[in-house]
This record gives structure tokens, sequence and C-alpha cells, in this order.
């Protein structure tokens, strides 16, 4: 099946125009949806708590965040951007009790939604704009005239128009600038959690890990060990990011293209895609979605150790300490 992409004029915001949306959360997703709606002429009301940073920053901005309800009251869209772990209790608490018949709701990411820990009214919209990169990608694409690739689902369909209301949100954000493509929100949260884990973040850190500790262990030098696994990966991913794998083998020397042609398979062979299968096994089943939930539910116990090991070891100490030297690349230390 051909793939289906929308453009500006496959997407007008007319959908929203002289209409009120509420978005609940100012933080990565939200700050950068709020602040893109409004300069595209759609009336945003932001939903945040009182006193947080997020609530300051939307002060900042020029908005005036209020409670869920109020953000609510008369909006035709109501986007939730809050992090899936606290979505549920959120819609239960507050979103859900003033949903009011032929609203929309729409969410950046189809966790809640696909899983069925939230289960909207069957009288509301439910939709979802999922860009393709970071909420401050997505604003400082947008103020450059630009914007970032969205997807877009729709779940639920009461009123007749709900694709056209959130093909009207994902032009606001600027996304039909650069494309909207369209999906389900089955395949949207599968393939997302998918890459996180396997390709995006676990996959990538685990190997980063793997290739300085053996190095160390071999006794090279622990900065040498990082220029080579961790800071020389930028260079690689934005060619391939330029040019995909074919114009990173250009760039780089034959001697580093042999390599990664006989070496690589070694590397990830056979055992990693059959373990990859298994990680989207427990993805498509809701394995995963439960042992998430449990685990915030229950304090985040092995989150934080996991974390909190990672955050000090030797790769993130010296590269600490590395990245002080490099004025260029505007660290960001947490």
């Amino acid at each position: 099946m051909a793939v289906k992409i929308h453009y500006e004029n496959d997407a007008p915001i007319d959908a929203l125009k002289g209409k009120k949306v509420a978005v609940v959360g100012y933080g990565s997703q939200g700050h950068a949806h709020s602040q893109n709606l409004r300069d595209s002429g759609v009336e945003v009301a932001v939903a945040e708590l009182e006193g947080t940073d997020n609530y300051k920053l939307a002060v900042e901005h020029g908005f005036k965040p209020t409670d869920i309800k109020t953000a609510m009251d008369g909006a035709a869209l109501i986007i939730v951007t809050l992090p899936d772990e606290i979505q549920a209790k959120i819609y239960a608490g507050h979103i859900g009790p003033n949903l009011v018949a032929g609203q929309t709701l729409g969410f950046c990411h189809g966790f809640n939604i696909h899983f069925k820990y939230i289960v909207p009214p069957e009288d509301v919209n439910v939709v979802m704009i999922a860009p393709k990169g970071p909420g401050h990608l997505v604003r400082s694409e947008y103020e450059k005239g630009g914007g970032v690739p969205c997807l877009v689902a729709v779940q639920q369909d009461a009123t007749g128009d709900a694709k056209q209301i959130a093909l009207a949100w994902g032009n606001g954000i600027g996304g039909a600038r650069a494309g909207i493509i369209e999906t389900t929100y089955k395949e949207e949260t599968e393939t997302d959690l998918f890459g996180e884990q396997c390709v995006l973040c676990g996959g990538l850190t685990a190997l980063i890990k793997a290739g300085f500790e053996t190095l160390v262990e071999a006794g090279y030098q622990p900065e040498i060990a990082y220029f080579e696994c961790m800071h020389e990966v930028k260079l690689i991913v934005d060619l391939m990011y330029q040019g995909g794998m074919s114009y990173m083998r250009y760039s780089i020397s034959n001697t580093a293209e042999y390599g990664d042609l006989t070496r690589g398979p070694r590397i990830v062979p056979p055992q990693t895609k059959a373990e990859m299968k298994k990680i989207l096994a427990e993805i498509t089943s809701g394995e995963f979605a439960k042992e998430w939930v449990n685990e915030y539910k229950s304090g985040l116990k092995n989150f934080n150790e996991l974390y909190g090991k990672d955050h000090g070891s030797k790769l993130e100490t010296v590269g600490k300490e590395l990245r002080k030297m490099m004025k260029w690349i505007d660290s960001k230390e947490v």
C-alpha cells in the first residue's frame, strides 16, 4: 500500500480557525505545539501546574496557564502532551470528567490509547499528531519557516471531521511544511517503542558502552576510547542523516568501509535480530507497557538504580571532562 503524505494544501488550518485549542502540559512537546499554533493564528489555552518551571516558562512565553478544566472549557481540540506514565491518572481525574461530546482529544504518542490505559467515550474524536523530532526542534524549525515531519492517526471519528482537525493541528505546528504521513495508533506506538529500545536509545547506548569498556579494559586511555566510541558517533550519524548508509560509506576511508562491511555483521549477528523480534513481541503483546506502568507505580526503584549506574560510569565522567574542552558543542550536563 502506497504511503499517504499530506502537505499544506491537503491540511487546511481552517478546521481550527476561530476555535479554541487546549494544550495540557507545557513540557518538551507542549511548549512547541502551544507557540506554533498561536503563531499560526489559533487560540491556545495552556493547562499547567502553578509554581512549576513549565508554568513559569509558559508565562514567559506570553500564556496565562490555568487548571485543566478551565483550559478545556469550550475547546474544540484538547492536546495531551504529558509524560506517558502520568497520562492515565491525569485523564481519570481531570480530563475525562470534563470532556464534552464532539470535542477532539489529541495525543503526540499512542501509548495510553493503544494499550487502553485511557479509554475515551465514544462521542469524542481521538486523533494523533506525532512529530518525528523533539519539541525544541518542532519549535526552532517552525521559526525558520520549515517544519518537522509528523505522523497522523485517527483512532475514533465521532464527528466525521476528526482527520481534518488532526491535519489542521499538524499544519499549525509546521508539520505540513515537511509532510504528514498517515499511520495508525498501533503502528506509531509499536514502531516508536521498538526504535527507542532496539536502535535509537537502548541499542546505541549499549553498543557505545560495550565498545568503550572493551578498549579501556584492554589498556587504552579512556579519553581516546571516548572519542572513538562516543564522540565520533555524531559524525557518522550526520552523514547517514544526509544521505543514508551509502553516503556515509562514500564519505569514509576505504579501510573504514571494508571494516564496516566485514565486521559489522559480527557485532550484530542473527542472534541480535532474534532478540529484537522477542522485544517486538513484548511490545505488541502489551507486556512492556504493563512492565513500565508497574515500574512507575512501584516508585521507579529499578529505573533509578539502572539510571544511577550509567550516570556515574567511567564513560560518563570521562566524557563530562572532555566536553569542557569542546566549547563549540554547547555541552548539556545533567
